[in-house]
């Protein structure tokens, strides 16, 4: 039995041939969005980054073959357009005759604060079976099942505390030991021992569990406003999302038996026939397109704002 070292899968495997889904390009961390450079879904936490389902399907393999990067050389780094930061925009000058703009090139800051992350059970549930291919959930073991050795002989070796990234140094809060280099950030050693692995968890309830909330932020174009509401296995089957024109009706069931339902009241007015929504492994993708090419400096009509409406790109020419 060997293990299978593509990002995304980590399978124990005997046979070679079996296929395998995982990521073929190295992860990217920008500005506070985990992604992989193979695919497109961008997320905030590193929970998020880690459920990112994988883009693509080939063969087990004992060798990592992900692609690096080769460095750049002064004369490249030269050659490349550099970014400017944007310039603050000056107070209107009283009585000057000059009429304030009401846009502004900024990026709409998120319009809820994230939230944090669910408590991990202890244990696992004793009526539940453990699946052959389980992997130990707690960050920084990654054991598999073994039905031949004896729950009570098991020793997980993990990490308690947070992931940090901070100024190209990776490392786990729990714990003093930094790298560089993410492959070797995964290989960091856990730094707390417990008795018994965690494959499972907690049994589902014995009926659908409700949603209460959700985390979400968004962004605009002078045409649309695209909002991520962040929630986990949403059933592509079944997930329903209504436009009207001034506001968005949701009911999301998840393939881990929860429902997220609720009604947004927008902002400002859109076009129901043009807005559109994608399902992906971690949160529902909305593009709203506007139907007066207003700033939205919130997402929801009853959210609070400062007052100034925010925009991005050049405000229409008159």
């Amino acid at each position: 039995m060997s293990k299978c070292v593509h990002k995304g899968c980590g399978k124990v495997f005997t046979d070679p041939e079996e296929p395998c889904v995982y990521h073929p390009g190295p992860p990217v961390f920008h500005e506070g969005q985990k992604g992989w450079k193979c695919c497109k879904p961008r997320v905030l936490t590193f929970d998020e980054f880690l459920e990112i389902p994988p883009c693509t399907t080939g063969k087990h393999s004992t060798v990592d073959d992900t692609p690096v990067e080769p460095p750049k050389n002064t004369a490249q780094i030269a050659d490349e357009p550099q970014l400017v930061a944007p310039q603050p925009v000056a107070a209107p000058v009283a009585n000057s005759g000059v009429p304030r703009s009401t846009y502004s090139p900024a990026i709409a800051p998120p319009s809820n604060t994230a939230s944090p992350a669910p408590e991990e059970s202890e244990s696992d549930d004793p009526s539940l079976d453990i699946p052959v291919n389980a992997t130990c959930r707690r960050r920084g073991c990654g054991a598999g099942h073994n039905s031949s050795v004896s729950r009570e002989e098991e020793k997980c070796v993990h990490h308690p505390g947070q992931p940090i990234f901070h100024e190209g140094s990776k490392g786990w809060s729990c714990c003093k030991k930094r790298v560089l280099d993410f492959d070797d950030f995964l290989k960091i050693e856990g730094c707390r021992e417990k008795k018994r692995h965690l494959f499972i968890g907690k049994g589902k309830p014995a009926g659908e569990e409700k949603v209460e909330t959700v985390r979400n932020d968004f962004y605009q174009t002078p045409h649309s406003v695209n909002v991520s509401l962040y929630l986990k296995k949403i059933d592509k089957n079944q997930a329903k999302v209504e436009f009207s024109a001034q506001s968005i009706n949701l009911d999301l069931p998840t393939t881990d038996n929860k429902r997220y339902k609720d009604t947004y009241k927008l902002f400002a007015p859109i076009d129901p026939g043009k807005s559109q929504f994608k399902v992906l492994g971690t949160k529902l993708e909305l593009t709203l397109v506007k139907a007066d090419g207003a700033s939205w400096p919130v997402l929801r009509s009853d959210d609070k704002w400062s007052g100034e409406r925010i925009q991005i790109g050049n405000a229409a020419r008159a």
